[in-house]
């Protein structure tokens, strides 16, 4: 039976390889039925902020060549994918979603852009993120408002706000953003898709920095895995970068059986966790301790002076980069922002250092908290989805110190590997994320309890994508 171009927009990444091989449909197939989606649904969806049609269609039939001369590059290409837009493209302006910065132009493609390129697949477009990525929203003055899938009202989250959107909706197979308090996971959480934000080091950044990841997002766990055997691969220009390392990234299947699993649900910071979101979180540890693992609980490892801490150097780190701007560009940047950053105009050095030297307090709290389990889970954010306009889950009060992340900061100053799966929804409808957050460098086995996971959740946890008709 043939598959029609219809029928392709919902299915892996694997199959969709499978398909090609077998003739049953093409990339250039595949490349037109989700530009027809995004020009139906995007108008209110608003995932890109670079999308150029003719570009995406010589790619995809570049690839439908390859295949059909037999000479394919590989098993992701002709993939639709999306990247970030702070992930540099040759001959695409960025701007960091904010108005009022510069445009940046490259003379040479990111190392994830590189890779993705080098293994044929079909890069649809740059998605959205907020100011300098520094909210948990899909707004930004540069892009406007992004909006769920599910429903227009709800956010998607941030920072990496046009990916999580795209993979809910379907413009792509793999979407690639970045995460250092929870970018990638937090999207997941509130689109009801997956994310993984790997070991710090393990996808090469051309601008890494303490606690920063890159990180696929997905609407499967094997198309996280199949992303990780492009971007995973090492590249010099990364100084932070972990050495290379043949780690079989399809190899989904494990056993959990006798596993030492941490359930956390007070971070011992933040906002409290809405009772929802903890049935969710719950409920996915008893199908473990079911499934003969060793479930037990983990008490808080943080405390609020931790966030504010974090929070106050983050803000001088921006406000750095605000003042620098001309007067006119600073005017151009979202007022939440331009509120935050003030806050770190007058903060001393002494201060400075004072917060500087809790990253390194919480890797190490962390570590110590996670080292004799296998795996954590936990909610990936206290609270479900908020209202699209909101720049942060509490509103527009930018005296909030990163109230939201006691769950998913951690494992970024850590370095540890987490990621996000739908484990429910709340009554009305919005996705609960859960987080499986794994050992040092565990990245595959942090894959593979997930994948675990997604395999056995209920029916009722799993998420049924707001297609096109």
């Amino acid at each position: 039976m043939t598959t029609t171009p219809a029928d392709t927009t919902t299915m892996t990444g694997a199959a969709l390889a499978a398909a090609y091989a077998a003739g049953e449909t093409t990339p250039s197939e595949v490349a037109d039925r989700i530009l027809a989606d995004i020009e139906a649904r995007n108008g209110v969806i608003n995932a890109f902020t670079d999308l150029d049609p003719d570009a995406v269609r010589a790619a995809a039939a570049a690839s439908t060549g390859r295949w059909r001369a037999g000479q394919a590059l590989g098993p992701l290409d002709g993939v639709p994918v999306t990247v970030k837009e702070n992930f540099a493209r040759v001959g695409i302006a960025a701007r960091a979603g904010v108005a009022g910065n510069p445009a940046v132009l490259v003379d040479r493609d990111s190392p994830v852009v590189e890779r993705l390129t080098e293994d044929g697949a079909v890069i649809v477009g740059s998605t959205t993120m907020p100011d300098w990525g520094m909210l948990s929203s899909g707004v930004s003055s540069l892009s406007g408002i992004t909006r769920s899938p599910w429903n227009p009202e709800w956010t998607v989250g941030g920072s990496s706000s046009g990916a999580g959107a795209a993979a809910a909706a379907g413009f792509g197979v793999i979407h690639l953003g970045t995460d250092i308090g929870g970018s990638v996971r937090l999207p997941a959480a509130w689109t009801g898709t997956a994310a993984f934000k790997p070991s710090n080091g393990r996808i090469p950044l051309d601008n890494p920095y303490f606690g920063r990841s890159a990180g696929p997002m997905a609407r499967t766990v094997a198309d996280l895995a199949l992303a990780m055997t492009s971007v995973g691969r090492f590249d010099s220009r990364d100084y932070t970068a972990l050495p290379p390392a043949a780690i079989d990234w399809t190899d989904l299947d494990t056993d959990v059986q006798g596993r030492r699993i941490a359930l956390h649900l007070d971070a011992g910071a933040g906002i409290a966790v809405d009772p929802e979101v903890r049935a969710a979180v719950e409920d996915a540890a008893a199908v473990f301790a079911d499934a003969g693992a060793e479930v037990t609980v983990l008490e808080p490892f943080i405390h609020e002076g931790i966030l504010r801490d974090i929070d106050d150097f983050w803000r001088v780190r921006f406000w750095r980069t605000f003042v620098a701007l001309p007067t006119e560009a600073k005017a151009r940047v979202l007022p939440y922002i331009t509120e935050w950053v003030y806050g770190g105009a007058d903060v001393n050095g002494r201060r400075v250092l004072e917060a500087y030297e809790t990253f390194a307090e919480l890797q190490r709290r962390t570590v110590a908290a996670t080292e004799n389990f296998d795996a954590v889970l936990s909610p990936v954010a206290p609270m479900a989805a908020f209202p699209a306009e909101w720049p942060m889950p509490w509103g527009f009060d930018a005296d909030v110190q990163m109230a939201h992340i006691g769950f998913t900061l951690p494992y970024n100053m850590s370095g540890q590997p987490a990621t996000s799966v739908n484990a429910g929804f709340t009554a009305d409808g919005r996705p609960i994320g859960l987080q499986v957050s794994g050992r040092r460098f565990a990245d595959l086995e942090t894959l593979q309890l997930t994948a675990w996971y997604e395999g056995r959740r209920p029916a009722s946890a799993v998420p049924l994508f707001p297609d096109a008709d």
